[in-house]
């Protein structure tokens, strides 16, 4: 057998999920697999891109050990509750064990329509496909939890969006696509068995060590506002934004996922905003701390009937746990900026110096990556100041801020700064400019430079200095959007 599914997930009761088959597609063409992934999921890659491979990556067979679903689950978008939302264009084919001992979901994004669809095509096009390949691939590239891409397929058929557009699947892994929004879809039907049965399953799959505390289920609240309040410090300190933080876009595993209208910081301000949809800047980068609070303490809600017996005392131990989420998230980030500065940390003086810095970035507009990274090279003495004074324009501030910093990071090994401080991210025009020489030639050659960049974001590369640099002003991309 090609593949050995272990479903876990489809093992649970029939009203978790609804078995979903996928929609054939016309004329499928491997455009992307992922190699090294499909390695580390214990997968041959010669099989997949076979046509017996081609065919269940475009949905057009149903592998043997497949149990094709389309997973329940509701969620507050833009803080408005709906009871029902569930996977509309994305179908579960299966678990696999990787040759890490970890459990993994295998799932089609964009595999035709499912009971959850609600009036949508249940379709996926080329641009929204290629942005979630090219920033998960990047954000697992810098290290931070996420989704990861296995392939991608164009279907030969077409989507109706704002025009008419190529389609296309994405193949995507991940611990578990269960959400906050999963728990919040039962906790609204008052089915409290059916929410018992899901933490234990959450528990046994993502946070065994919940099932050592005195209260299991308190623990694996804890440990859900612990992997988030982690998530939201790594994304802050690269500068990536989710754009519709949703709680059905929220993974109780601690991993980024749903990349829509994604983007990178450009110019440092914490009320950037790309989503075309966020018109009140709801998931603003400098949001997103609150925001997943917020969406955690909806979590809390949900798992109120398993926390006590009575629900005032229920809400107390809900309000004790998340608590601990603004001084887990403030000393994460704390450190984190530190350690971009070359910092010891361990004062409250490096604490200012770094909002100082940020300050300066953001009295500038300055670029947040390439600042970080023309700071790295002076620490490591292959560079001078200019680069740094030019992107920050000259403030007078920088003197004495140089001056203290140098003081500060002087026991930080030389070049250090390099291995934090990436040199290329996914920027926005970039990606764009992959996404349209895609869908205007038929040309992924620029899709596949880009990737191949991304994949080492803090080894400088001869030739590709230009990936570095933050769009000209007739480059800027403004607006992200949605693929639905």
């Amino acid at each position: 057998m090609p593949i050995a599914f272990d479903n876990s997930y489809a093992r649970l009761p029939e009203r978790f999920f609804a078995l979903t088959p996928p929609t054939p597609v016309p004329e499928p063409r491997l455009v992307r697999l992922n190699p090294a992934q499909a390695e580390e999921l214990g997968l041959d890659p010669a099989w997949l891109s076979g046509p017996e491979g081609l065919a269940m990556l475009s949905g057009n067979a149903i592998t043997e050990g497949s149990t094709p679903i389309a997973t329940a689950y509701a969620g507050h978008q833009f803080g408005n509750f709906v009871p029902q939302l569930g996977d509309g264009r994305a179908i579960l084919l299966g678990e696999v064990i990787d040759r890490f001992g970890r459990r993994r979901d295998i799932q089609l994004k964009g595999a035709g329509r499912t009971r959850f669809s609600r009036g949508g095509d249940g379709r996926a096009a080329l641009g929204p496909v290629m942005r979630e390949y090219i920033v998960s691939e990047a954000m697992a590239a810098l290290g931070i939890p996420t989704t990861r891409a296995l392939a991608f397929v164009l279907t030969g058929a077409r989507v109706m969006r704002d025009a008419i557009l190529p389609g296309a699947v994405l193949t995507r892994v991940a611990s578990s696509h269960i959400r906050v929004g999963t728990f919040q879809f039962f906790a609204a039907r008052q089915d409290t068995e059916a929410l018992r049965t899901l933490a234990d399953h959450v528990i046994a799959r993502h946070h065994p060590q919940a099932a050592q505390a005195p209260d299991r289920y308190l623990g694996l609240l804890e440990a859900v506002i612990a992997v988030q309040a982690d998530l939201m410090v790594r994304w802050l300190l690269v500068g990536f934004i989710h754009g519709v933080m949703n709680t059905d876009n929220v993974s109780v595993a601690g991993e980024t996922i749903d990349y829509g209208p994604c983007a990178f910081l450009d110019g440092y301000d914490p009320a950037t905003v790309f989503s075309a949809i966020d018109t009140g800047r709801r998931y603003a980068y400098g949001n997103q701390p609150s925001i997943a609070l917020w969406n955690l303490t909806r979590f809390a809600e949900a798992l109120l009937p398993l926390l006590a017996e009575t629900v005032d005392g229920a809400v107390e131990v809900a309000q004790a746990a998340l608590a601990g989420f603004a001084p887990r998230f403030q000393a994460g980030y704390d450190a984190g900026i530190a350690r971009k500065l070359g910092l010891p940390g361990d004062s409250e003086g490096d604490t200012i110096l770094g909002a100082e810095f940020l300050s300066l970035l953001g009295a500038a507009q300055a670029d947040f990556t390439l600042s970080f990274r023309h700071l790295a090279r002076l620490q490591a003495g292959e560079a001078d100041e200019a680069p740094l004074r030019a992107t920050l324009a000259h403030p007078p501030a920088l003197d004495g801020w140089l001056e203290r910093w140098r003081a500060r990071s002087a026991g930080t090994a030389p070049g250090a700064l390099l291995a934090i401080n990436p040199a290329y991210i996914p920027r926005n025009h970039r990606i764009e400019a992959a996404i349209a020489a895609a869908q205007e030639r038929d040309d992924f050659g620029p899709f596949e430079e880009l990737l191949a960049v991304l994949a080492e974001p803090f080894v400088e590369r001869p030739g590709y200095a230009d990936y570095e640099n933050p769009p000209q002003p007739e480059e800027r991309v403004l607006r992200t959007f949605c693929g639905t």
